[in-house]
C-alpha cells in the first residue's frame, strides 16, 4: 500500500514580532501573525501570496527561506523542523532543495563578475556536476529558462536585459534542482511582455520539472494567471486562501472583495464604476485589539472591534471573518452594509 509523502511544506502559525523603540518604550508590531498553510508533497503547485504592501508577503518569505527567524511558530520542510537543522544541515540539504528568486534580479549579481560565475559556483558548490560537465550541465540549466550557455557566457550584468538577467536568477535557483522556489515579487521590476513570459516559466517548471512555486505578489492579475491556490495577506494574517479561482472569482472577505476591484477586467462591457483606493490605511491596523480590516471594512460588527475574528473553513476555502461563523452571526445582526 503507498503510503504519502509528508508534506513538502508546513507554515504553523508562524509569527514573526519587531519591537519599535518611541522614546522609552517600544511597541510590539506583528509582521506576520499566525500564518498557516501546508504546500502538498505528491502534487507540485503554485501558491501565490498577496496583499499590499505592508502586508507581511516579503517577512513571510524571508522566514521560509531561512533569513529570519520566526518569534513563534514552527516551520517544517519535509516533515523536518527547520529550526531544528544544524547549520550543515542547511546548507547541504535545506538550502539545496529551498531556492530564491528576489524581485530586482541585478542586485543577486555582482557587476564586477560575469554572470555565468554565479551559475558554476552554484552547481560546482552543491556538487551538480563536475569541472570536466560543467559547461553541459549549465547550458541544461539555462534551456530550461530559454536561454544558452553561448548567450550570457562572460558576459556582466549590465550587459543583460532585465528579463535575461531574471531568467539566470532563476536558472541559478533550479541549478541545485530544489522542490521549492520561493520567488518574491520576481516580476514587479519587469514590464508587462516580460511579466508574462516569467509567469509562464513558472508554469512550465511545475509541470515539467515538478517544482512547487511560493509566488509572493502584489500583482493580482498574474496571481489569477499563475496561481494554483492563494492567500491573501492583511496586516501579517492570512484573511482568505483556497483555489485561485474560488478565491479571486468569488470572494468572501471584505478584504478580498476590495481587492478584487483593482484587477483589470477584459470585456468592455464589463467594467465597474467603484472607486477602490488601496492606499488608504488606517494607522492603527497593525495593532487593533480586534479585527484588523474593521476601521475600512463596510460589514463591519460591534464583535470586530473587540475580538480576534476565528479562521473559518467555508465554501471550499478558509475565511477569517465573523460573517462566517454562525455562532457570532446569532448573537449579532449583520449590519446593512454586510455581505
Amino acid at each position: 500500500m503507498h503510503q504519502p509523502e509528508p508534506s513538502l511544506l508546513t507554515v504553523d502559525h508562524l509569527t514573526k514580532i519587531f519591537h519599535i523603540r518611541q522614546g522609552f518604550s517600544s511597541t510590539e508590531f506583528h509582521a506576520v501573525d499566525g500564518a498557516s498553510f501546508t504546500i502538498d508533497a505528491e502534487k507540485p503547485e503554485i501558491f501565490a501570496v498577496v496583499g499590499e504592501s505592508g502586508s507581511g508577503k516579503t517577512t513571510l518569505a524571508r522566514m521560509i527561506l531561512g533569513m529570519e527567524e520566526p518569534s513563534t511558530g514552527t516551520l517544517r520542510y519535509k516533515d523536518k523542523s527547520v529550526a531544528d537543522l544544524s547549520k550543515r544541515e542547511k546548507r547541504a540539504w535545506f538550502y539545496k532543495q529551498v531556492q530564491p528568486v528576489f524581485q530586482d534580479p541585478f542586485a543577486a549579481f555582482s557587476p564586477l563578475k560575469p554572470i555565468d560565475h554565479y551559475l558554476y559556483e552554484t552547481a560546482l558548490n552543491y556538487k551538480m556536476t563536475s569541472k570536466q560537465a560543467a559547461d553541459e550541465y549549465i547550458n541544461e540549466v539555462l534551456q530550461e529558462v530559454g536561454l544558452s550557455i553561448a548567450e550570457i557566457k562572460g558576459r556582466y550584468p549590465n550587459e543583460l536585459s532585465g528579463g535575461q538577467a531574471q531568467r539566470v536568477a532563476i536558472a541559478r535557483a533550479l541549478a541545485t534542482k530544489p522542490s521549492l522556489i520561493v520567488a518574491d515579487e520576481p516580476v514587479s521590476m519587469l514590464d508587462a511582455s516580460l511579466r508574462m513570459s516569467i509567469v509562464n516559466m513558472f508554469r512550465e517548471l511545475k509541470e515539467n520539472q515538478q517544482v512547487s512555486v511560493i509566488y509572493i505578489t502584489h500583482d493580482l492579475a498574474t496571481a489569477y494567471y499563475a496561481g494554483d491556490r492563494i492567500a491573501v495577506m492583511l496586516r501579517g494574517w492570512i484573511v482568505e486562501m483556497g483555489p485561485v479561482e474560488q478565491v479571486l472569482g468569488n470572494p468572501l472577505h471584505p478584504y478580498t472583495q476590495n481587492l478584487k476591484y483593482s484587477i483589470p477586467k477584459v470585456d468592455p462591457d464589463d467594467v465597474w464604476d467603484e472607486k477602490v483606493d488601496l492606499a488608504v490605511v488606517e494607522a492603527d491596523e497593525y495593532t487593533r485589539t480586534g479585527c484588523k480590516f474593521a476601521g475600512r471594512c463596510p460589514a463591519v460588527m460591534d464583535i470586530c472591534h473587540n475580538h480576534v475574528p476565528p479562521d473559518i473553513e467555508h465554501q471550499g476555502r478558509t475565511v477569517k471573518c465573523f460573517l462566517y461563523d454562525d455562532e457570532a452571526m446569532n448573537q449579532e445582526p449583520a449590519t446593512e452594509d454586510a455581505v
